[in-house]
């Protein structure tokens, strides 16, 4: 058997995962019950693809949409790595040629599928569409049966199933496929997928995890992670091969289901909160995206009510908890007024951070994603012990037209985010990274800052005093009320000013209010006649 060294294969990082670049990969059709079940069709027997050897991928890289397509869909699988030749091996003897199992992701562009005719030639064999890895579990000691295979979107689970659930066993493709040919060391089988494979776009990162739980020691390969990015350059050539093509089969195929499909899918569409859900938008179309629910009209009388008033009236309306506790402007004199763009950091833990940390992460996302005129809201837990944004993110919001940032947890960086001039609330600085206490998990959903709910679209005001949390179907209320208040209570200081007691005038009594209603009235008309 051969062992596992990258001098196997030189220094390309791309097979430092295997033993040695494989000379042959070899893609299961149809294997598991659950998929076969989705697509209406079960094998008598299975049928195989070659992959090339230059499409796999290391862990932790990025995969390429190209430009002008549309459906991109990841496949979890289990690779079975060969560790001695086999020609003509029986079924009973064929597992003992299998030196390791490992994580494999068989991505597919449906745009190119249709005139591949089964060969998958071109919508599987492009650069980086086998990602594999990140290590290798030694297969003497797995009972091939009970082997678990798990993908994950954006860290939703989307692919859960067992080799219990495989339609022929694992030892079964090899015996097959060495009736034909001799399978040799390093060569890779991907075993199929089960259900819960669909379209993924750019952002969206999809791990894949194989593991024997019940097994010694409980081996696992560890998350195999990718994320997706938006290909560049000049595309397809008609002149030498036919063009991306889509129809409602190949949708409802890279979807997985019909139903899954969205309404009126476009080219360069996906999910990008990634799963097999056809509702989830893309970053850049998220509801969180409410900057447009703000009118100007809105938006001036939010800069102009002050923090305190409309704390005031929500109060009056029973609503106490909507302030975000503990934060502190670093721009005072500024005022901050948008809608939540939320994103959640749980606490640190090595594996998580390991898988979670890294490369186009949640926080990543949310900073690229977030719209003009929206607040990216943060969920810290409190936690000021590591910043959780500098200025690069800073720079990155500020370039996007966002309206500021609020985190209750620290910003490093600190002199050089206060200079990028967009408003940010938090706790203090830090100098610490991410990692020491936090990990970006996911972004757009509800979350608690500074003790205060914010869900994606809520009204964001801040000013020195501190922030506060509309509801969007109080706000354009809110506002006006609190605008009144002011006139009002600026009323009252100026009768105080005047050496009047403060009995009975504030608040006002009957008396102190027909005369301030009076005077209110007058000016109103004098305005109305200067008009």
């Amino acid at each position: 058997m051969i062992e596992t060294h990258q001098e196997a294969h030189g220094t390309d990082p791309r097979f430092f995962a295997l033993p040695v670049r494989p000379g042959k990969i070899i893609a299961v059709h149809l294997s598991y019950a659950s998929r076969a079940e989705q697509r209406g069709r079960r094998p008598a027997d299975p049928s195989y693809f070659f992959k090339p050897s230059s499409s796999v991928a290391a862990s932790g890289g990025f995969i390429e949409r190209p430009a002008g397509t549309e459906l991109l869909a990841f496949e979890g699988e289990i690779a079975l790595v060969i560790g001695t030749a086999a020609r003509s091996v029986s079924l009973d003897d064929a597992w003992r040629h299998v030196g390791w199992i490992t994580a494999a992701n068989d991505f597919g562009l449906y745009d190119l599928r249709a005139n591949d005719k089964g060969s998958n030639v071109r919508s599987k064999g492009r650069d980086g569409f086998t990602p594999i890895g990140p290590r290798l579990i030694d297969a003497r000691a797995l009972d091939p049966a009970a082997i678990r295979l798990r993908t994950w979107v954006n860290g939703e689970l989307v692919q859960d199933d067992t080799t219990a659930g495989l339609i022929f066993p694992l030892a079964q493709f090899v015996a097959d496929l060495s009736q034909h040919f001799t399978l040799e060391p390093g060569d890779v089988i991907l075993t199929g997928t089960p259900a819960g494979s669909s379209v993924v776009g750019p952002g969206d990162v999809v791990e894949v995890e194989v593991d024997a739980p019940d097994a010694p020691g409980a081996p696992a390969s560890g998350r195999l992670v990718t994320t997706v990015s938006e290909g560049s350059g000049p595309g397809f050539d008609a002149s030498v091969g036919s063009l991306p093509s889509v129809d409602d089969t190949q949708r409802a195929e890279a979807w997985g289901a019909p139903e899954l499909v969205p309404a009126a899918p476009g080219v360069g569409d996906g999910p990008a909160a990634g799963g097999s859900g056809a509702d989830r938008p893309t970053p850049e179309s998220s509801p969180a995206a409410g900057a447009a629910s703000l009118s100007s009209e809105l938006r001036t009388k939010l800069e102009k009510a002050p923090v305190a008033g409309l704390s005031q009236q929500l109060r009056k309306r029973g609503l106490n908890n909507v302030t975000i506790d503990g934060v502190r402007p670093l721009h005072p004199s500024a005022k901050l007024v948008g809608t939540a763009r939320t994103l959640r950091y749980v606490p640190n833990r090595e594996d998580l951070f390991k898988s979670h940390g890294g490369g186009y992460n949640a926080q990543k996302r949310a900073f690229d994603a977030v719209g003009e005129g929206e607040v990216i809201v943060i969920e810290a837990r409190g936690e000021a012990g590591a910043g959780t944004l500098g200025d690069v993110l800073a720079i990155r919001a500020h370039a996007r037209g966002a309206a500021g940032i609020v985190t209750d947890g620290g910003v490093r960086d600190f002199d050089a985010v206060k200079a990028v001039g967009i408003p940010v609330y938090t706790v203090g600085a830090h100098p610490a990274v991410l990692g020491r206490k936090h990990v970006p998990w996911d972004a757009d959903l509800t979350i608690a800052c500074g003790g205060a709910t914010v869900q994606p679209g809520d009204v964001i005001v801040g000013d020195a005093d501190g922030v506060i949390v509309i509801p969007p179907a109080l706000a354009e209320e809110v506002a006006d009320a609190a605008l009144a208040q002011e006139d009002e209570d600026a009323w009252i200081a100026a009768r105080v000013a005047e050496g009047h007691a403060v009995d009975g005038l504030f608040p006002m009594n009957a008396e102190w209010r027909a005369r301030y209603e009076a005077e209110t009235a007058r000016r109103a008309a004098s305005d109305e006649e200067a008009r």
